[in-house]
């Protein structure tokens, strides 16, 4: 959390301080509110009698929110890139390999299957890439049509 907000990405407003705390309460204007203006966050401190304290008390909260604000923006970002992924566990599997007694390799996502399973153990896998994004392509379009309505229903 060292990172500097540029000046021109705060609005600093000034104002009384609420609560008790006699004369200095109603004729100093103590409390901060900062608002980061990209972002719309809002931070607010009048705990203390001075003003620089309160403004560099309710910057360091500012830069905490933004951290957060931040932080959350990244896992979320992360979770979509990663929806797709499937755990490595039993069940799961993507291809499904017989060596023994007739040898087949069989893409369980796509349907595609091989007799040449040294081949493939090898690592020539082509094919079931190839059939895999096809197979994704035809899934997205098939979802475009289902999702996309039809000028008789406006």
């Amino acid at each position: 959390m060292y990172h500097q907000i540029p000046d021109p990405d705060l609005k600093v407003e000034t104002m009384r301080s609420r609560g008790a705390g006699g004369q200095n309460v109603n004729k100093v204007e103590s409390a901060v509110r900062l608002t980061h203006l990209p972002t719309g966050v809002t931070v607010r401190c009048d705990e203390q009698r001075s003003q620089h304290q309160n403004r560099s008390r309710a910057l360091a909260r500012l830069k905490t929110k933004l951290f957060l604000l931040a932080k959350e923006f990244k896992a979320k970002q992360l979770r979509e890139l990663h929806k797709d992924q499937v755990q490595a566990s039993w069940g799961n599997q993507v291809r499904s390999y017989v060596l023994h007694p007739q040898k087949m390799v069989k893409d369980l996502r796509t349907g595609v299957q091989t007799r040449q399973a040294t081949e493939v153990l090898e690592g020539e896998i082509d094919m079931f890439i190839k059939a895999y994004l096809e197979h994704r392509v035809s899934e997205s379009c098939t979802c475009l049509l289902y999702t996309s309505p039809s000028p008789r229903d406006s």
